[in-house]
């Protein structure tokens, strides 16, 4: 179930056509809903099952998939059906190239068995045949009224429309930069989809647009412009984002600021995973986003410091790394079981100089000691202290101190009481 919008974001959020995904609300009032992506072979219907499960688990509300194939397209119903026996409900969305409409064609329940179609207008084919290639996709999402995200890359942007308007600018008498042409392209090849395919029968609220670059100042130009010429729901992210710190980085300079504006109904983070990594940790940075942002909650938040010459120990390190990664393979049962868990703030604080304060601020908080100080743990619970841990036991006596705050604090919604959170820390 999504969550209301917190009180605490941007001032403004701007106004988008709602489009219904599945069970998911995108655009409109509705929150801004984390997408991913799997790089599972789509015909290997185990592994792809597996990685849907996993990316749902780790909380993305939708999942788009590569049919590229027969073997693709032929897969996806079956991935369907097995995702549902697992008691994974996550939309799936299709993401076509070249041949989609063939795939579409040829495998009906294909089309039938997904959640939306995702549609790059430049490869979707050059001159008439674009045009009889693209009305047939959109056919298919008329008929099982499905929603179409029109995708534009800056990799496989439409050539034709781009010389069209080189052409334009050329007859300028002052022309235009060569990059505000093409960022203008981006954005005029969506509008034109876009009004072709409500031409062809697909209604506007069915429509969600896209223009993907792996420039940062470059999104945020092309988004601008793209917000402020329509009101259709829109995707963002930073297409070749990159791996690791330097992919985590662009994405959320570039994101930020459009989400700061109002500006994004979805959002992806398109990281390139380590040598054997975890791919649900694009699902993790792109909750993050938010969730500092103040724009949704996904998982209790660690308040953690530094360290500095005073916190020369390593634990509260590793007590703020357990705690932190305790509560978040905790969130796929707790969502259901404890209500608002998602608000919850925990401080693991590393000497007596700000741990007091920060912990006497959170829900929960701990205050290990620093180098030289006595070695104790005071323990504070919605600012007050409640206990003081030592030994060797502390992380784990301190876990089980979350573990009952959860159920005393949280568990009472079930019965209709509401969780707070911490004096002065908005929803």
């Amino acid at each position: 179930m999504q969550q209301c919008l917190p009180s605490h974001g941007p001032a403004t959020r701007r106004n988008s056509t709602a489009v219904t995904v599945g069970d998911v609300i995108v655009g409109g009032s509705a929150p801004i809903v984390v997408q991913s992506m799997t790089n599972t072979d789509t015909a290997d219907i185990a592994a792809t099952v597996a990685q849907v499960s996993d990316l749902a688990r780790a909380g993305s509300e939708l999942v788009r998939i590569t049919v590229n194939d027969a073997d693709a397209a032929a897969a996806v119903p079956v991935i369907r059906e097995r995702l549902e026996q697992r008691g994974i409900s996550v939309p799936l969305v299709g993401d076509f190239h070249f041949n989609g409409h063939r795939l579409l064609s040829q495998h009906p329940a294909c089309a039938e068995a997904l959640a939306k179609l995702r549609i790059n207008p430049g490869n979707v084919g050059r001159g008439a045949k674009r045009d009889e290639q693209f009305a047939t996709m959109i056919e298919f999402a008329c008929r099982y009224d499905k929603p179409v995200r029109i995708g534009v890359n800056w990799g496989s942007l439409d050539q034709e429309l781009l010389a069209r308007l080189m052409d334009e600018n050329g007859r300028r008498a002052q022309p235009h930069d060569a990059t505000v042409v093409m960022r203008n392209a981006l954005v005029t090849s969506a509008l034109e989809s876009a009004a072709q395919a409500e031409a062809l029968g697909l209604a506007h609220n069915r429509i969600l647009l896209s223009c993907k670059v792996s420039g940062v100042q470059d999104l945020i130009a092309v988004y601008r412009d793209l917000a402020g010429r329509c009101d259709y729901a829109l995707h963002l992210g930073l297409t070749e984002a990159g791996m690791g710190s330097k992919g985590i980085v662009a994405s959320t300079a570039a994101m930020a600021v459009l989400l700061q504006e109002g500006i994004g109904d979805t959002v992806r983070v398109s990281l390139t995973p380590e040598p054997g990594g975890d791919r649900t940790r694009e699902v993790v940075v792109a909750q993050e986003l938010l969730q500092t942002m103040g724009l949704r909650s996904f998982a209790p938040l660690v308040i953690a410091c530094p360290g500095c010459g005073r916190t020369t120990s390593t634990v509260f390190q590793e007590l703020a790394n357990r705690i932190q990664t305790y509560l978040r393979a905790q969130m796929p049962e707790w969502r259901g079981r404890y209500p608002g868990v998602e608000n919850m703030h925990v401080a693991v604080m590393g000497c007596v100089v700000n741990g007091p304060g920060e912990s006497k601020q959170a829900n929960i908080g701990i205050s290990l000691p620093g180098s030289g100080e006595n070695p104790v743990a005071p323990v504070f619970v919605d600012g007050v202290k409640t206990v003081t841990l030592k030994g060797n036991g502390i992380a784990e006596e301190f876990q089980g101190i979350v573990d009952q705050y959860v159920r005393d604090h949280y568990g009472a919604t079930e019965a209709g009481v509401s969780a707070e959170p911490p004096a002065g820390i908005a929803r």
